[in-house]
């Protein structure tokens, strides 16, 4: 019997570390050649791991949320044969019931680096983490789930229905958590004697979540964005009637074509193009280390978007070379691939300027947060009928705010407020979108 270690292998060029973010696998489990073991991230692309044996799990070198470096053991597999690695009796395990003096307990399924160790019974598992109670922990009131039902008598429990008492209420002092006659009397001397409708009960319980994966990432840049870059909102209404006249008409008349459904997102994404031919200095990555802002030609949009694993922000690039519907095509495609993970790296990076939408949830005002080391954003809040006044009278008018957000260490506020109503002109008025 031998032993083949699967090390994490180089997942990108210039990737030194990845973050475990799966296991399809448990110590114990057969495997056959091809079966993927592990998923890894690293700038929000996930790479599965397969194993290029059969065998069985005898080892796992990490658990979910930790960062694993290039090179690092992953995963051991006890094949037939002599392996890559030889199996070798346990040395010096941890013993269970350490004071916490020495090292750390060693889990089941898991060695320090160079050792295996046999997976211990279940019994000497529950043996190892379940501390023996106290005698002062079996006469302590036993506490129950919120869910679980109360254990008492057939006496007690008519006894409790007489009184009007819901034995939820009680935390029994009785074995395994049994409720006594004697919890009732205690009850009656101190609690309500009757319920009036359904009890309130309190839920005490936490559960924790660990943070991994994209939902890790999201907070490291969030984090970055927030601690490096001062914010600065500016929120104009913007009349998107005519805009929504056209694109309906628009969309009307490529019925039955092969053509992407046009959104207001290609429309917004021209009169960037636009606005930022005017004004480049919004359209830049700031390098704040070396106090240098990046102007870029080509603008390359951001498309925030929420998928099932969290927000990714998949990039329009060279949106300047792309027509309304070229930009609808690309943006259901980019869509697309983030939601179902197929997005490759190079279309979740390269990002100079980012639109962020919620849709019909997008409220009156948002506060976005500007995608780190870009300058600007520009966040889309929900269309409604909004009375308008004419000068002469108030009409129905379809209105959108937009809140936009800028980096105050290189965007100024005058230079901001012009860009945003650059933007509102070009809305308001969409044949100027077209007009080179």
């Amino acid at each position: 019997m031998g032993e083949h270690t699967i090390k994490l292998p180089d997942v990108g060029e210039g990737v030194a570390e990845a973050e475990l973010v799966e296991w399809h696998v448990k110590v114990g489990d057969p495997v056959r050649e091809d079966d993927v073991v592990a998923a890894v991230m690293t700038d929000k692309a996930t790479v599965e791991i397969p194993t290029p044996v059969d065998g069985e799990i005898i080892w796992l070198g990490a658990e979910v949320g930790d960062v694993v470096a290039v090179g690092s053991p992953l995963v051991r597999i006890g094949i037939a044969g002599e392996g890559t690695r030889s199996a070798e009796p346990a040395a010096d395990a941890a013993d269970p019931m350490d004071d916490g003096q020495g090292e750390a307990p060693i889990a089941e399924g898991m060695a320090p680096e160079g050792e295996h160790l046999p997976p211990p019974s279940k019994e000497d598992v529950v043996e190892a983490r379940l501390p023996q109670p106290s005698e002062a922990d079996r006469t302590r009131v036993a506490q129950r789930a919120p869910a679980e039902k109360p254990v008492a008598s057939p006496a007690v429990r008519l006894r409790a229905r007489e009184a009007g008492i819901d034995l939820r209420q009680l935390a029994g002092t009785g074995p395994a958590g049994r409720i006594t006659h004697e919890d009732l009397d205690a009850f009656a001397s101190t609690g309500p004697s009757t319920t009036a409708g359904p009890a309130l009960l309190r839920d005490s319980s936490i559960t924790e979540v660990k943070v991994t994966g994209l939902r890790r990432r999201i907070a490291e840049k969030m984090t970055l964005a927030k601690s490096k870059i001062p914010h600065i909102t500016y929120v104009e209404e913007v009349d998107v009637t005519e805009l929504e006249h056209l694109r309906g008409k628009l969309n009307r008349e490529k019925q039955g074509e092969t053509r992407s459904k046009l959104t207001l997102l290609p429309f917004l994404v021209r009169a960037i193009v636009k606005a930022v031919g005017e004004q480049p200095g919004i359209n830049a990555l700031f390098d704040d280390e070396a106090g240098i802002v990046h102007r870029h030609g080509g603008v390359h949009v951001g498309i925030a978007t929420q998928t099932p694993s969290g927000l990714m922000v998949p990039v329009l690039h060279h949106a300047e070379a792309r027509d309304i519907f070229g930009c609808a095509a690309e943006i259901s495609r980019l869509a697309e691939a983030a939601r179902d993970g197929s997005a490759r790296r190079e279309e979740l990076s390269g990002s100079t300027i980012t639109i962020t939408s919620l849709g019909p949830m997008g409220g009156i005002v948002t506060t976005p947060v500007i995608n780190h080391p870009e300058v600007a954003i520009v966040g889309v809040n929900k269309i409604a009928v909004r009375p308008h006044w004419d000068g002469s009278q108030f009409i129905p008018r379809r209105m959108m705010n937009l809140s936009c957000g800028f980096d105050h260490r290189v965007v100024d506020g005058w230079d901001a407020a012009t860009f945003v109503q650059r933007l509102k002109t070009l809305l308001e008025t969409p044949a100027l979108i077209f007009v080179e």
